[in-house]
């Protein structure tokens, strides 16, 4: 009997299990590592942070994915690897051994601390397992905030996180408390807003800042004086990969970029280890993809053909990313914006657009009603069958 294990309820993970359900590969404990059974869609994020979307709306079930696929679900984070042992230990302490290993456990932030002189709020829109929780204890404090004090909510990050983010809470906040003044800014060190967006998304990118009331700061670093003038610290700068990805004595021999990201090759393969991949924001070529869901979801037909053919099913395929794709962000005021290649519009059409997308991108994975009794209870991993090598 061979193990696959899966680490991490990411997209891809989830094309995975969804084939796996419909042609299982006899021989073969399939294993799937993940703290949560409900995983955030990127994609969705920024919709549910401005209240568009409940929770659940948003959510891949993965206890039911596995469930469907007859794979067992582990309850637990990655700690560390040993790549040559083909054995990993979580965060709780016990191992796992497999034969074939699949990373897709995306990326991190490190926020700086609070100011200690001002009761700042930290915000990390990664890792997005834990946005929720962080999320859910803000909008709390918010109900008890004191309408006479204004509050000042401040974005670090000029890409589509920050940019997206900032409008969802301001919206969520305002909606929430009418009789409350909160004031925007976004903060940024490049010179320009949404790079690699088209010019007429940027701009419409602007009109959107401009109508929520935001202040935007291009060239601008991070410090202690925005600190002080901020309430809430929504924290969007470029993803980091995982503490341990970046320690070579948690990492092992597995080969990583100077970043700390996973090296891959065209096969999604770790270019060191054979019986590894990785996809997603956790993994990086030579020539890096920008850290975008859409790249980890057109990896995942790939990353389920290539598992398959390694276990003795077909031959490998490679990956190749597509040079343009689309871009919808929302401006979370009944709009969007859309950018792909050198065209760019905004408007009440491309939010429908979006939303029809990204709905139908979550229920293609929903194999099971969710709701409160859907979600199913994890092994321990004492209790698991053995999957030894045969």
């Amino acid at each position: 009997m061979k193990r696959l294990v899966l680490v991490g309820a990411g997209h891809a993970h989830a094309e995975v299990l969804r084939v796996w359900a419909g042609a299982p590969l006899a021989g073969v404990e399939l294993v799937l590592v993940s703290p949560h059974a409900l995983a955030p869609y990127s994609g969705m994020v920024p919709g549910w942070l401005s209240g568009a979307y409940r929770f659940e709306e948003m959510a891949m079930d993965f206890a039911g994915l596995c469930s469907a696929a007859g794979a067992r679900w582990v309850a637990g984070e990655l700690d560390a690897v040993d790549a040559h042992r083909q054995q990993m230990r979580l965060t709780t302490g016990e191992t796992l051994d497999w034969d074939l290993l699949s990373l897709n456990v995306g990326s991190t932030l490190n926020p700086p601390a609070a100011h200690p002189a001002r009761a700042t709020r930290m915000l990390s829109m990664r890792p997005l397992a834990a946005l929720r929780l962080h999320y859910d204890a803000l909008l709390a404090q918010w109900m008890k905030h004191d309408a006479s004090q204004p509050f000042t909510v401040t974005a670090v990050g000029g890409g589509a996180a920050g940019f997206e983010s900032l409008l969802a809470v301001l919206a969520r906040l305002r909606a929430l408390r009418p009789e409350c003044t909160v004031h925007g800014g976004l903060v940024t060190r490049g010179t320009t807003l949404l790079p690699g967006l088209a010019s007429a998304a940027r701009r419409a990118a602007l009109q959107a800042l401009t109508r929520a009331g935001v202040t935007l700061q291009l060239g601008t670093p991070w410090c202690n004086t925005i600190a002080r003038s901020s309430d809430l610290v929504l924290w969007a700068t470029g993803a980091e990969a995982h503490a341990w990805q970046r320690d070579p004595m948690r990492r092992g021999a597995l080969a990583v970029s100077d970043r700390g990201f996973i090296r891959i090759d065209a096969q999604l393969r770790s270019v060191s280890h054979a019986n590894v991949f990785a996809v997603g924001d956790c993994a990086e070529w030579l020539t890096p993809l920008p850290k975008a869901g859409v790249h980890a979801v057109r990896m995942g037909p790939v990353l389920s053909h290539n598992l398959r053919a390694a276990l003795g099913e077909g031959t490998a395929q490679n990956h190749r990313a597509p040079h343009r794709f689309l871009a919808l962000l929302s401006t979370a005021d009944g709009r969007a914006i859309a950018s792909r290649g050198g065209l760019g519009g905004q408007g009440r059409w491309a939010w429908r657009w979006k939303d029809h997308i990204d709905r139908a991108f979550v229920k293609r994975y929903a194999l099971r009603p969710l709701g409160p009794d859907a979600v199913g209870t994890p092994t321990s991993l004492s209790s698991s069958p053995s999957g030894d090598s045969a």
